[in-house]
């Protein structure tokens, strides 16, 4: 007969609780995009589909927003994997100045990121390619990059470096080493730190803000520029929707992210 820590019980609750008090106001915005009316309430008094279609309006621009903010994540996503998983494998595999290096690929993380957007318009600026969606999606690559970087790092860890020895010393190069032994290893990491380098690209509003054109915003953007001069309804409909996107992507990684386990 097993006893369980009672210690270990109330932090259980109390980590439910926070849990809990930080999620279900988000999950209040759900069903107030089924109201009715001009208004935002919950509960709704009518209920209806009128917000979503709204929101499909092509003249309301909400659908423009959306295709943009897609591709300007999807564009940041496969560049940031690109340039991330080498450089992790690179961090992780040679040894010297691997702190500093490793310091500067991760300095995104540290800065603040309007001060980050500010320096990246000023560059961007002088490069003549602020306000593009080049622009845009390079912007977005340097902020989710580093979120690559540790996330394919940590999964490096957990590799068998044996195998990559013996590869070579039956011949195989660094590239051969890296494309058919590493990778293969590293899928699952990979593919969770790009679900995560999507949403925090389709997500990000300051960024876009600074980096962006005002004729073509992304879908935060254009949120935002909304709440500042009139909280329309719409918005709930648009955040419900997020909310559905996120969570699901979230218990997408969720199931395939492997356990990991201590290294030995």
């Amino acid at each position: 007969m097993s006893i369980r820590n009672p210690g270990s019980t109330i932090s259980s609750a109390v980590a439910w609780v926070i849990y809990a008090f930080l999620v279900l106001p988000t999950l209040i915005v759900i069903p107030m995009s089924f109201g009715q009316g001009s208004e935002l309430m919950f509960p709704p008094r009518q209920w209806g589909l009128s917000l979503y279609r709204e929101m499909l309006d092509p003249t309301k621009g909400w659908l423009a927003a959306s295709w943009n903010s897609l591709q300007i994540a999807l564009g940041a996503t496969t560049l940031a994997i690109l340039l991330g998983v080498p450089a992790s494998y690179a961090l992780a595999r040679r040894k010297p100045l691997i702190g500093l290096t490793r310091f500067l690929a991760l300095s995104p993380i540290f800065i603040p990121t309007i001060v980050l957007a500010l320096g990246l318009y000023l560059y961007f600026l002088w490069l003549g390619i602020n306000g593009t969606k080049m622009g845009l999606i390079l912007a977005h690559a340097v902020l989710v990059g580093p979120f690559v970087l540790l996330t394919v790092g940590a999964a490096l860890n957990q590799l068998d470096q044996n195998v990559e020895v013996a590869s070579s010393v039956l011949g195989a190069g660094t590239l051969r080493i890296f494309l058919q032994v590493v990778l293969p290893g590293l899928r699952t990491a990979i593919v969770s730190s790009a679900f995560f380098a999507f949403l925090l690209s389709f997500d990000e509003v300051v960024v876009a803000w600074f980096i962006g054109k005002g004729s073509n915003p992304t879908l935060p953007v254009k949120m935002y520029s909304s709440i500042q001069w009139e909280i329309s309804p719409v918005l709930a409909a648009i955040s419900s929707i997020l909310v559905v996107l996120t969570t699901a992507i979230c218990i997408a990684v969720a199931f395939i992210q492997p356990n990991v386990a201590e290294p030995k």
